[in-house]
């Protein structure tokens, strides 16, 4: 049990949500990874027919949507991703001098956060970039956040894949709590385009880039008009390889290396989806159904769950067994139509868009689950 003390609580005071400049439907998808299939499949002709290699499939909009939901995605640099003789994004190549992707990408939601909290970035002193994916190991990308926006203190990156940012904001509250922060920022910047294999018919669909900013301080400092008081977090993991990549700068270390080597199914995202969904979705469910019921309260005082916005059918899954009935759409909000899955961030875009129409002493989860396996969960009330 982690319920947090009364004293001092720690309330989310603001968020901020950048969505890219560029949007890809799943039409655009189909018709690239279809072209790319057939010519795949003229060119090994003769070794299909002899058995030494696999004919791809071909990808359907309809296919997307039913395992998904998503019907579109968006991305900070669309050119390349529909080329088929590329299948990933051209992106430019930065001088140190200049922001790097993911920070402009966290500085953009931060400013807004910032402003729904009332802050200004001088005032905080703790930012942490929790996100699935990095473009570098260091200089840490939460410190070249921390630079750009101007604020004190220090920064730090982490990542627990699609659980980062419910992680990210768990410690958040351990250093408002333990008083080494006063006002913390967790910034969650996912620019995955990169990392997702367009080429692979069961997942070139599904991830897309967004970046979320979350304000976090003691109630007493709060002066943002939507206030919600963090009562209780939980937080688990168990390994499993089943969602899992091997790139890593090991990759090029390898004895036997060669370019081909860098296109090989595990540098990219890969995933055992249906061992995913069997294992994963009873850890969640477990967890936060303990949750509820540790703080003493009933599933029916929930009015809305944010949830890991993984796949339409997932969720749908996660709330029935969590409600004991169809979750109506108000009450676990799904943006996967619009945004797919964004990894650590899907969580709080949901929040971000679904929050103001509650009233005081309404109770909420944010939940996210993902690789690793991790589950985050955060239990909350609007003030």
């Amino acid at each position: 049990m982690q319920r947090l003390p009364n004293r001092n609580p720690v309330v989310i005071s603001g968020t901020g949500l950048f969505t890219p400049p560029h949007s890809i439907s799943n039409q655009e998808l189909v018709q690239a990874h279809s072209a790319y299939v057939n010519k795949f499949n003229a060119e090994n002709a003769e070794d299909i027919v002899r058995g030494e290699v696999a004919e791809l499939q071909h990808s359907s909009v309809e296919f997307i949507e039913k395992v998904s939901g998503i019907k579109q995605r968006y991305a900070m640099f669309k050119e390349g991703i529909l080329d088929v003789d590329r299948m990933m994004p051209v992106v430019p190549r930065r001088a140190k001098e200049e922001l790097s992707i993911s920070a402009e990408m966290a500085v953009a939601a931060a400013t807004e956060a910032l402003g729904r909290a009332g802050k200004k970035p001088e005032e905080i002193d703790l930012v942490i970039c929790g996100a699935s994916t990095s473009e570098r190991p260091w200089p840490a990308v939460g410190i070249e956040i921390q630079q750009a926006l101007g604020c004190g203190g220090y920064a730090f990156d982490m990542s627990v894949a699609c659980s980062s940012a419910t992680f990210a904001i768990s410690m958040a509250i351990d250093a408002l709590i333990s008083g080494t922060a006063t006002c913390a920022l967790v910034v969650s910047p996912e620019f995955f385009t990169p990392q997702l294999n367009f080429r692979d018919r069961d997942s070139h669909f599904i991830f897309g880039d967004v970046a979320t900013a979350v304000v976090l301080e003691r109630k007493e400092t709060a002066a943002g008009e939507q206030l919600f008081q963090i009562l209780d977090r939980q937080l688990t993991t168990t390994f499993s390889n089943n969602i899992r990549t091997d790139l890593s700068y090991l990759t090029r270390a390898e004895a036997d290396l060669t370019l081909e080597r860098f296109f090989e199914p595990d540098q990219w995202f890969v995933q055992e989806g249906r061992k995913v969904f069997k294992e994963l979705l009873p850890m969640v469910v477990n967890l936060v159904s303990q949750q509820i019921e540790d703080y003493g309260i009933e599933s029916s005082d929930i009015q809305r769950m944010w949830l890991h916005q993984a796949n339409i059918n997932m969720n749908q899954f996660a709330a029935q067994k969590l409600l004991g009935r169809k979750a109506l759409p108000n009450e676990a909000p799904n943006v996967l139509e619009e945004y797919g899955n964004t990894v650590s961030a899907g969580a709080i875009v949901a929040f971000h868009k679904f929050h103001e129409d509650l009233t005081a002493g309404d109770k909420g989860i944010i939940c996210s689950f993902g690789a690793g396996y991790s589950v985050g969960s955060l239990l909350l009330e609007k003030l």
